[in-house]
């Protein structure tokens, strides 16, 4: 069977106290951290603190990226539809396009095998 990530469960996330890896290599719980309040910023010197917060910024644009071109999607989506296609085809359309050519050939000789197995459709 073949499985994209997409189709893969995800891992229940945890509430316990979460392991920071700082700049000088050592490990500690969030909860040292967070015990006097400032002894969080005196443990990642000032390259790690620029770098987090550098790493935050950009994974925060293209989070806003990212929600402008699914909102572009939902558009050119909506504006196939009123033009009369369908767009549950039109998405299988692109997905067979953006999969390796060999790929898709190999999933398609699997699928006629299979169907050939079970006596038709």
């Amino acid at each position: 069977m073949i499985q994209s990530s997409v189709d893969k469960p995800r891992r229940a996330m945890t509430h316990g106290p979460a392991i920071l890896k700082v700049a000088a290599g050592t490990f500690q719980s969030k909860d040292d951290f967070m015990a006097d309040g400032a002894a969080g910023l005196d443990a990642i010197n000032t390259s790690a603190q620029g770098k987090l917060k550098s790493l935050i910024e950009r994974i925060e644009r293209l989070e806003e990226d990212k929600k402008a071109v699914s909102i572009d999607l939902k558009e050119v989506y909506a504006e196939a539809k009123g033009e009369g296609f369908d767009v549950k085809i039109v998405r299988k359309v692109v997905r067979l396009r953006a999969q390796d050519k060999a790929k898709r050939l190999e999933e398609e000789a699997l699928i006629d095998l299979y169907i050939s197995a079970i006596g038709g459709l």
